[in-house]
């Protein structure tokens, strides 16, 4: 008939369809990004509020303890003792240590591969778990947290999230706990010994520390002594 419309062919059907698929998947990841840009932004800033974690222990034992402190607020050791036992080049890579992967995979051991800036990321703002869609997750903020916040922010906001012990978290109640001192009196062994336990604080006791806690945290405070002297500390240190 006379000004009837031309039915559409199968290949212009699927045309549409993938593009509306491709402008639905840029939206999505356009959103994500903001979304993502806009919490680095907020807690850039502001303190973060109980981390997943904290909140899964807290319904499972009901209370935690946690102080928040400014890094101004703690022992300038503890900062220094944190960076030597869990990520010695923390002032000097982007948030992954490619340096640290290599040597880890060529040991056959994932320990040291996991930067202070990672571990932030998985506690602050995703959840527990080693699965590869956590890890991609945890790699793609990384960068972006490192763009956004100073690598002080970052070391301040860890140790104010790390667990010390079952429901202690962060180092202003861990040194209540463990030493009955506030934060900024942590002696160098005290610190020391806070963090040679963190890899594994449910299994590890600071006050009451086993011949390899002792050994150690005798490493750490030697590193912390280091990274002061060679300037690895420097990009925190106030």
């Amino acid at each position: 008939m006379a000004g009837s419309k031309k039915p559409r062919t199968k290949k212009k059907v699927h045309r549409t369809w993938r593009q509306r698929i491709r402008r639905w998947f840029w939206r999505t990841v356009s959103v994500a990004f903001i979304l993502a840009v806009g919490a680095m932004i907020l807690f850039a800033v502001i303190n973060p509020p109980r981390t997943p974690y904290m909140i899964s222990e807290g319904r499972r034992i009901e209370t935690i303890k946690q102080e928040w402190l400014a890094l101004a607020d703690m022992a300038p050791v503890m900062a220094r003792s944190v960076v030597a036992a869990e990520d010695a080049n923390f002032c000097q890579h982007w948030g992954i240590d490619v340096v640290a992967i290599r040597a880890a995979l060529e040991e056959g051991s994932s320990r040291g591969a996991s930067t202070i800036s990672q571990q932030v990321v998985k506690n602050v703002y995703l959840w527990q778990g080693r699965s590869w869609f956590r890890k991609a997750l945890e790699a793609g903020l990384t960068p972006l947290m490192e763009a956004i916040w100073t690598k002080r922010r970052i070391l301040e906001v860890y140790l104010n999230v790390a667990e010390f012990d079952e429901g202690v978290f962060g180092v202003g109640a861990a040194a209540q706990h463990y030493f009955g001192v506030a934060a900024k009196d942590l002696s160098a062994t005290q610190a020391a010994r806070l963090a040679a336990i963190l890899p594994s604080p449910k299994t590890r006791s600071a006050a009451r520390p086993s011949a390899f806690v002792r050994r150690r945290a005798a490493q750490i405070r030697d590193g912390a002594a280091t990274i002061r002297n060679d300037g690895r500390a420097s990009c925190f240190e106030s």
